[in-house]
């Protein structure tokens, strides 16, 4: 029988792509081998096997197989708050466990499964695969190295803290990790009232005890996190952390042919004059944002390409295309007329790898989120770091304080409103200031220290050999 190497990730196509580009990784180092991809995907979004992404996949990788799990429901009452649909993401894998264990049974009869390596957000299949299955289990971390002492500190912080982080006004300080304040610190572990919070505590304590923690990093880029928790100084004294693979940057390549209108744009801009906003596919703004936004850009006389999701539950789209804002009526009037000639606005998908690397691209106003972060580094492009949800504003501490690779945007306390002067300034700094230059050169530095990790003899290079060597070598946790 073949050895195969299972990857399963979260539902969600961001954590889906970086999972994909390990397992081709893995079959770089490793061509003897096969991949095989569980796709599970939340009720509200449609992953259909017949989805292009899918067939292009097997078409190009004919060692990378993917098995789609049945549908599964979430109970008819379950709310979709920002923190019950983080908490969905835990449930859903939960649900999927009997899926997942015939699968694996299944797959046995014909492979030989020498490795599982699932997302942080599938810890539900951790004890349930390690009591029935006889093979090593290996977390893949999809957000960068500098959360994770944070995450390995959790439990002990759950138990000498009693009150939730939301509620105290305190500095974490902690070691591998710059001094932050309590408000920064992720929604889903800063209100221990809810369910989502007992599920962060306990997948920190499964990561200890799996085989290897696998991080989307590289380790020039996270080195003083890496460094504070290879030397035991995060987590439990008694509870050493397994061993860490730093393979990235894992980077998704584009497999479209069709070249997209607003490149064709960037073509006739001038080089590194442009700047690019987008917030990823969950990054949506008020229709008050979005105004003031436009309104920030308008006066900064900056290029701009910017892509414009429609608010949350407005109804002013276009006809027939219900999913597309009208731009018109969203922005203020006459703003599309009076900066033709400076910007281009995208007003649905758009392929930001290949904005990133264009040479008219000059700067990135992101949301922090860290495939978008990695792929602004790879460029070489310097950012601002304007957070929306999840772990991002913790990721903004440390792309500005930590890595010095962003400008940081601020918000307004109450309602996390961004003015017009604000990201105005910030966009001037960041295009036309010799602050904003000091950002470009340390970006260009980390982009050449990225390409030398991933190259023969660089560190991910070498600790994707050991992840490979480790699946053959492997024995239970004593």
């Amino acid at each position: 029988m073949e050895d195969t190497i299972v990857l399963y990730p979260s539902p969600g196509r961001g954590h889906l792509f970086s999972m994909v580009e390990l397992g081709k990784q893995i079959l770089e180092q490793h061509p003897s081998i096969s991949i095989t991809i569980i796709i599970s995907a939340m009720p509200t979004e449609s992953i259909s096997i017949d989805d292009p992404y899918f067939s292009t996949l097997c078409n190009t990788n004919p060692f990378i197989t993917l098995i789609h799990l049945p549908q599964v429901s979430l109970p008819p009452n379950t709310s979709f708050s920002p923190l019950d649909f983080v908490a969905s993401f835990f449930e859903l894998p939960e649900l999927n466990n009997t899926n997942l264990h015939h699968t694996l049974l299944n797959l046995s009869k014909s492979s030989n499964i020498k490795a599982l390596i699932i997302d942080f957000f599938c810890s539900a299949a951790f004890e349930f695969v390690s009591s029935r299955h006889n093979i090593p289990i290996y977390f893949f971390f999809t957000t960068g190295a500098n959360g994770l002492p944070m995450f390995l500190h959790l439990p002990i912080l759950d138990k000498i803290i009693t009150k939730s982080l939301k509620d105290l006004d305190m500095i974490i300080d902690l070691h591998g990790m710059p001094k932050i304040q309590s408000k920064e610190v992720p929604p889903a572990i800063s209100d221990r009232s809810h369910r989502v919070y007992q599920y962060f505590v306990d997948t920190a304590k499964l990561m200890i005890k799996s085989a290897g923690l696998v991080i989307n990093t590289f380790e020039l880029l996270e080195r003083r996190a890496l460094q504070a928790i290879q030397e035991g100084k995060c987590g439990a004294p008694d509870e050493p952390v397994p061993p860490l693979f730093c393979v990235g940057p894992l980077l998704t390549t584009s497999e479209s042919k069709i070249e997209h209108e607003c490149l064709t744009w960037l073509d006739s801009q001038p080089t590194r004059s442009v700047l690019f906003l987008c917030f990823g596919s969950m990054g949506v703004f008020s229709s008050r944002q979005l105004r003031e936004t436009a309104i920030g850009l308008e006066k900064s006389g900056v290029r701009f390409l910017w892509v414009v999701r429609p608010p949350l539950a407005d109804s002013q789209t276009q006809a027939g295309k219900s999913n597309e804002p009208c731009l018109e009526l969203l922005l203020p009037e006459g703003f599309l007329e009076r900066t033709k000639d400076r910007g281009f606005l995208v007003n649905s998908w758009a392929p930001q790898g290949e904005i990133l690397n264009h040479g008219s691209v000059g700067g990135f106003v992101t949301h922090c989120g860290w495939n978008s972060l990695l792929e602004a580094l790879c460029a070489g492009v310097p950012m601002v770091a304007w957070p929306l949800y999840a772990e991002q504003r913790m990721n903004r501490i440390f792309m500005v304080e930590e890595m010095k690779v962003a400008l940081a945007c601020r918000e307004a306390e109450d309602d996390q409103f961004v003015n017009a002067a604000e990201l105005e300034e910030r966009v001037i700094e960041l295009m036309n200031s010799k602050k904003g230059e000091a950002v470009r050169e340390r970006v260009l530095k980390l982009r050449e220290d990225a390409v030398v990790a991933k190259s023969d003899g660089g560190s991910s290079c070498i600790a994707m050999a050991r992840l490979v060597d480790s699946f053959n070598n492997w024995k239970p946790r004593a």
